[in-house]
């Protein structure tokens, strides 16, 4: 039978407490870690080389949405009842959305260090030490709307020029591609060094700490990020029955530059082995509130 994804806002109390429990419980047993690791082992960009499957690539959601289902999975292991909410980053734009209460995902970090201080994810509390991606501590950081070179999370009208589009992706299948949903919403600038983020990549940027780069899983909100991004695809698809939904549907020929860089519709995603065609639907899986 089908779970219920909620909206973060949705949340009563003891969900809230029920998956934090089960996230501070999947880190205890050095399990979390693991989810760490392995965004960042496949966190690869357009210059480095060799295949793309998590980022810069058509399979991003696909490759997201299978991470996000196995983390879903180890918390229901440990609590079945629980799934991971999403945070609808157009809606609750402000540090004092109860997504940030100390009863959920803590605060801001510290304006010295960026240390966050507040909630079960604050380093003082003994609950959640970094071991992945360290930098200047082995804390939780965030930098809410980064105040040395300000942004704001992405709004409705920026979201909704994504979903807009007609095609799921475009050549060159990379960071630049200039039309498609999945680079509108993953959100690279379409001109390199122009600066200008966009939707997914914009909330990373906002959220500062942790999440800008590949080690973002250590902060938990990068789990109800993902699952508001695949909402937006699940919400893409509906608006676009006709479009393909997917692309590219085969292998990239061998004169392409993308040649063995870009997974086609009949590959199957590392380092699972599921085809991608196995995640483009997930009625029977989840569904969202």
């Amino acid at each position: 039978m089908a779970y219920t994804r909620q909206n973060q806002r949705s949340l009563t109390k003891a969900q809230k407490r029920r998956f934090v429990d089960a996230v501070l419980a999947l880190k205890r047993r050095g399990r979390y870690d693991d989810f760490v690791a392995m965004h960042i082992d496949f966190y690869r960009g357009d210059g480095d080389g060799g295949l793309r499957v998590a980022h810069m690539t058509s399979s991003f959601f696909p490759w997201h949405r299978k991470f996000l289902l196995e983390f879903e999975r180890a918390l229901q292991r440990i609590d079945p009842g629980v799934s991971v909410p999403y945070w609808d980053w157009t809606a609750d734009r402000s540090p004092a959305s109860s997504l940030w209460g100390e009863d959920f995902l803590g605060g801001n970090g510290r304006r010295s260090d960026r240390r966050v201080t507040t909630g079960p994810f604050a380093r003082s509390t003994g609950h959640w030490t970094v071991r992945e991606a360290v930098t200047e501590g082995d804390f939780l950081m965030r930098d809410f709307g980064r105040p040395q070179a300000p942004v704001s999370l992405p709004s409705a009208a920026q979201l909704a020029s994504a979903m807009d589009e007609t095609r799921y992706d475009a050549d060159p299948w990379n960071s630049v591609a200039s039309s498609g949903f999945r680079n509108k919403l993953e959100g690279w600038p379409v001109r390199r060094g122009s600066g200008t983020w966009f939707n997914h990549n914009l909330v990373h940027r906002w959220v500062g700490g942790h999440m800008l780069g590949a080690g973002s899983v250590n902060d938990p909100v990068f789990w109800l990020h993902h699952s508001f991004v695949d909402l937006c695809w699940s919400r893409w698809r509906k608006r676009h029955p006709d479009a393909e939904p997917y692309l590219p549907r085969r292998a990239l020929p061998i004169t392409d530059r993308q040649h063995d860089r870009v997974l086609s519709a009949d590959d199957v995603m590392p380092p699972w082995d599921t085809p991608v065609r196995d995640m483009l639907e997930h009625s029977r899986l989840y569904r969202y509130a």
